[in-house]
């Protein structure tokens, strides 16, 4: 698949703290968060049971595309549904800036990563253009064909 292929193709990104450490988040802070970038941004919070815990399906405009995700607090994380490389570093971008607590590390891993035993990588700290590689080189590693 050559770097075009690549870059064009979406899937699921997930964005945890690294193992051991808290964001501290909470369903009311991000949605705040959410509202305060688009008023009329959709945001549902779903109670669950024992099993399946709790989770927030919202909507985000970053960069002129509209996406969706998911945001649990236990165990604690956040998605980002049908995401290319760029979008979701993107959403990187926004996350350090309005969720992630200052200093704080975050690890990604992708569905397609997930689906391969993929572990969890630190999301670095780089410029946009080096992280959008990071996760391309992720895609890549994953094995697609």
């Amino acid at each position: 698949m050559d770097a075009s292929q690549l870059a064009e193709l979406r899937t699921m990104y997930v964005f945890t703290p690294i193992e051991g450490q808290t964001w501290g988040l909470a369903y009311e802070s991000l949605k705040a968060r959410l509202l305060e970038r688009d008023p009329d941004e959709f945001i549902q919070i779903q109670e669950g049971g024992q099993v399946r815990g709790s989770a927030m399906h919202y909507g985000i405009t970053l960069e002129g595309e509209e996406l969706e995700g998911y945001a649990r607090v236990r165990p604690e994380g956040i998605s980002i549904l049908d995401s290319t490389a760029q979008a979701a570093a993107n959403f990187v971008g926004w996350l350090r800036e309005h969720v992630v607590p200052e200093g704080a590390a975050m690890t990604f891993n992708t569905a397609w990563g997930l689906e391969e035993d993929l572990p969890d990588a630190a999301v670095p700290e780089v410029t946009r253009p080096r992280l959008v590689a990071a996760f391309l080189a992720h895609l890549e590693a994953t094995g697609l064909e």
